[in-house]
């Protein structure tokens, strides 16, 4: 509702944008994590639990990430973020920080190879092991439309959402957003899924310090240059 897919298309234009986006994704975890508890099977729970742990962990680092564009832009608002990058696009200042969102986006969605807690020689399925019909179908449309959320905030974020030439903006905003779904399809066959410590390992003391310094580089330059 938040995100414009064109110049002065957005269903709800909020000043704090961005954040109302993160807060609703952080919702999810308590889905997961009840999603396992309520089907009464231990290996459903262990799932939901290393999910939650996932994304929780995750969602540190796709914050921090992000608050470099925040700080270039000035503002939260989504469409504003799209108007400063009319000049320079954010993945060529913020490229450290994009790498750690789509990164962080994998492990958010728990797409391969981030799907440790669906991983089907460890526990069986995860956190879905004991649903099956609708209840199972839902949990997939979920995941798919996290994928394109993610796809969209990529695209808005970091490569100037609508914005391009010849074409509407419309069209611009969804080719974009279908190259980076093409990417979390492509990523799902060709990655190989690590152990759940090298998971976590990755995301304490590689992403964070990364985005950490990444958001401190973006305020001294802000600074400077103001």
């Amino acid at each position: 509702m938040v995100l414009p897919v064109a110049e002065g298309i957005v269903v709800a234009e909020m000043d704090v944008g961005l954040l109302f986006v993160l807060a609703m994704s952080s919702l999810a975890v308590y889905s997961v994590v009840l999603a396992g508890w309520a089907s009464r099977s231990k290996y459903s729970l262990v799932g939901g639990l290393r999910a939650a742990a996932q994304m929780v962990s995750y969602e540190v680092f796709m914050g921090l990430s992000l608050a470099g564009v925040v700080v270039m832009a000035g503002s939260f608002d989504l469409s504003r973020i799209v108007e400063a990058q009319r000049g320079l696009w954010y993945v060529v200042p913020q490229f450290a920080g994009f790498i750690v969102f789509v990164v962080a986006g994998l492990a958010e969605t728990r797409r391969l190879p981030f799907d440790l807690v669906e991983a089907e020689s460890e526990l069986v399925a995860g956190f879905h092991t004991e649903y099956s019909g609708m209840k199972f179908g839902m949990f997939f449309v979920g995941e798919y439309v996290a994928v394109t959320l993610v796809s969209a905030l990529i695209a808005t974020l970091f490569f100037g959402g609508w914005l391009g030439p010849w074409l509407p903006g419309v069209v611009w905003f969804l080719i974009k957003t279908g190259v980076f779904i093409t990417f979390f399809v492509v990523a799902r066959g060709t990655f190989p899924r690590p152990r759940y410590d090298q998971l976590m390992s990755l995301g304490w003391k590689a992403m964070l310090p990364l985005s950490l310094i990444n958001l401190l580089i973006t305020g001294a330059i802000v600074v400077a240059g103001s």
